[in-house]
């Protein structure tokens, strides 16, 4: 179908899908889920991270997010799973939490890379469920695009929703995907791609942050680092999955009608909170 659909031509399975979506992406945050499964505020969770360890996590958020999109993308087979094994990497999360939680901090930069691995992976799973075709750059950019929609933005910024951060990274990933057909590949110290990996390594810093400060909360910490891990990567999952069934449903009815109806769900949803 083309984007002269109107929204009343929507099935109603897709539209529930369309809505389950919105559930996925607008929902509460990844630290709000930690203190809603903790018992404590969310300002605890989010201010109990020391700033010199604050300091250290970009660059190791860069490098995990550059060395996973490779592996998670060449290692993925050609075929998609008839279901995503998302509670099998959940458990594997959970075991790579498990281990570096007998270490601390200092096994961060060894955790993080393996965690981050198997959540592309979980991620190009759930894209090649929902109709991608990861041998195309714009659908293995899109995987890592999910990194950027787990965060939700602080107060004193209005990008406070999925399309509004989807429309500013839509920015990088084109200037990239146009470099890589000028050139034939990727330079990653091209600006364009340094800009556009920034933009998703700011975001999933922010929920990287968080992980960090519930292991080293009191309460989260007693639950060990398996239960965060497991927790992380069920978020991501589910930003995962409400993007790639947004994306699905925009190539069948246009992404104008998709846009307009999701619109509409997420002000509902909005207001229902408020009231």
């Amino acid at each position: 179908m083309t984007d002269d659909v109107t929204l009343f031509a929507i099935a109603p399975a897709d539209d529930a899908a369309l809505k389950n979506a919105v559930r996925q992406l607008e929902g509460r945050n990844f630290a709000a889920r930690l203190a809603d499964y903790a018992g404590v505020p969310v300002h605890r969770v989010l201010g109990f991270l020391p700033k010199p360890v604050n300091r250290q996590l970009s660059g190791l958020v860069r490098k995990a997010v550059m060395k996973g999109l490779e592996v998670a993308v060449d290692t993925r087979d050609e075929k998609p799973p008839r279901t995503p094994a998302i509670g099998f990497s959940s458990f594997l999360a959970g075991v790579t939490g498990g281990v570096s939680g007998l270490f601390g901090f200092g096994a961060l930069a060894v955790e993080l890379p393996m965690t981050t691995t198997l959540m592309l992976r979980a991620i190009a799973e759930i894209a090649q469920h929902q109709g991608e075709d990861l041998a195309t750059l714009e659908a293995r950019l899109a995987c890592l695009e999910v990194f950027a929609y787990g965060a939700k933005p602080d107060a004193d910024n209005i990008d406070v929703g999925y399309y509004a951060a989807r429309a500013l990274i839509s920015k990088y990933t084109h200037d990239v995907a146009a470099l890589a057909l000028e050139r034939g590949a990727i330079d990653a110290s091209a600006p364009v791609v340094a800009g556009f990996v920034s933009e998703i390594v700011s975001r999933f810093g922010l929920v990287v942050s968080d992980k960090v400060a519930a292991g080293a909360l009191p309460v989260l910490g007693a639950l060990g680092g398996a239960t965060v891990n497991m927790i992380f990567m069920d978020h991501f999952q589910r930003i995962a999955q409400g993007h790639f069934a947004l994306r699905r449903l925009e190539r069948r009815y246009g992404s104008a009608n998709i846009r307009a109806r999701y619109d509409e769900l997420a002000a509902r949803k909005s207001d229902a909170l408020r009231h």
